[in-house]
This record gives C-alpha cells, structure tokens and sequence, in this order.
C-alpha cells in the first residue's frame, strides 16, 4: 500500500515509486487543503500512484499544479484532470525540448505572484527559472513552506539543463528566495527541508565553489572541449553521472561567456564537442 507521509494538517506527501540516482527516493507528490484541495506535482505515471492520489484527494481536488512540465513530474495531471476536473496550473515551455512532457496543457501560463486561496490556506506561485526555463516554486503562507520542485533537491544538486536553463537565473532565483520569510523547504525529490536560509547559502556557496573549478579546469587545459574539461571540473562526481552533469557545465561555461570570462572557439557543433577558452 502505498504510503502517505502527514506533513502538518495541511499538507500530505505521496511520492511516486521511480526512485533514481537522479529522483532520489522518487517524485513528491504534495496534497494541500483537506476541503479544497491542490495536488502539486502529480508526477509520472504509475496506476498505483495515481490511485493513491485520487484515494487521498477524491471529488475535493479543485488544482492541479505543477513546478515543471519535465517527464518525473507532470504526467499525472492530464488523467487527474480527466477523473476530477480539476483545473491545471503551470506553464508550458514553448518551443518544448526533449525532457518536457507535452502532456501537460493550459490555455494560459501561470503568472508569477499568482494567488491560490481557500477557506484553509493561501498558496502564492514564485517564478524560479534556472533547472529550466518555466520553472515555478510555491509558498504556502501558513506554514512559510516553499515547495521547491526541482530548484532545490535533498540529497542532491540540481542539473542546470540549458537552452531554457541559465546559471544566472538560477542563482538569481535563489536570491529571489533568500527575501522570502521561509520556514521549510518541501522538495520534489527527498526529505523536507529545515533552516531553509541556511540550504539556499549552502547552494550558492556550492554554485561559486564550481565555477572557480571551472575556471580552474580551464586554466590547467587550456582550450578545450566541454567533454574534454568534464572529468577534471567535476573529478569529485560519480562517473555514471557524468552525463548529466555536462549540462551544468554547459551552463556554467555560458555565464561565464556572458560575464566576459570565457569564450567559445568553435560552434556549430554539439555542446558538449564545442571547445571553449578563458579570455
């Protein structure tokens, strides 16, 4: 049977069975309200999933929200939506790349700011791109809990996956953040999260130590292709995740193009055969 995990009387957490070295556990699917109730983060699709969210929310589902529109998190929403009716709230990435789940629909994007109010709680939607471009974290006002999607991860790094995902959105909305009165941070993959201030200097700290290896990297090779920088820049990462940690490479080589530091010295190639140099 599947497990519900009661946060607080306000929100409860399901979290989906596709534990991964990159899902941790698995996706958090979070319930909040009891007569009115938003599910964030639906997740992907497995019957027994599903079945467990609709036996903890039945007819009271009135949202359907979700952080992310990437295949871990969003699937869910269209068969929910089809059982309850519920409305839909995220943002579409346009045009969508590979990892998004074109699924999930809405006739508008969700605006940062945006209100979701009841009788029992008041959930206000955060533009946070960075992880991708229509990324959106939510703050619960009652209980100053932040539901993080995939801004902020326990256990693990964020994977910065450009086009759509920036570096410098990415710690600019971790600043955005810093200036909100958080108690906790609810993740999409892992535990909840206290001293939430002290996690979010923790990651920018981290973010910085990375581009000074970066830099360093480059400094020691010379010109050199993404591929051939990874293993030195990320020397202290488990070599089966080097695949997705030339992403934030890639992202962080594309900051520092955009602060001046770096330059690419040949393109038109894939990213990660691009070769760069420091300037």
């Amino acid at each position: 049977m599947t497990q519900v995990d009661q946060f607080s009387p306000l929100v409860r957490r399901i979290t989906a069975p596709n534990g991964s070295d990159m899902t941790g556990p698995g996706t958090n699917t979070y319930l909040l309200g009891r007569e009115e109730i938003a599910v964030l983060d639906p997740g992907p699709i497995y019957d027994s999933h599903v079945d467990a969210i609709l036996e903890a929310g039945g007819d009271k589902i009135r949202w359907i929200i979700v952080t992310h529109t990437h295949k871990d998190h969003s699937p869910v929403a269209a068969i929910l939506a089809e059982k309850t009716g519920a409305e839909l709230v995220g943002c579409m990435m346009d045009p969508p790349d590979s990892f998004q789940d074109t699924s999930f629909q809405v006739s508008e994007n969700i605006a940062d700011g945006e209100l979701f109010k009841t009788s029992e709680f008041t959930l206000e939607a955060i533009h946070t791109p960075g992880h991708v471009g229509n990324h959106v974290c939510y703050f619960l006002h009652e209980e100053g809990m932040l539901f993080a999607g995939d801004h902020i991860m326990d256990g693990s790094t964020v994977v910065i996956l450009p086009p759509s995902g920036d570096m410098k959105d990415y710690l600019d909305s971790l600043d955005k953040l810093k200036q909100r009165s958080l108690e906790s941070i609810a993740p999409g993959h892992g535990n909840l999260m206290p001293e939430p201030m002290k996690v979010i200097e923790g990651l920018i700290r981290h973010r910085s130590m990375r581009e000074k290896k970066v830099i360093a990297g480059m400094k020691k090779l010379g010109e050199a292709s993404l591929l051939g920088m990874l293993s030195t820049v990320y020397d202290d990462v488990d070599k089966e995740l080097l695949f997705y940690a030339r992403f934030s490479l890639w992202a962080h080589l594309l900051k520092l193009e955009r602060d001046g530091v770096a330059q690419r010295t040949s393109r038109n190639q894939e990213f990660d055969q691009e070769c760069w140099e420091l300037i």
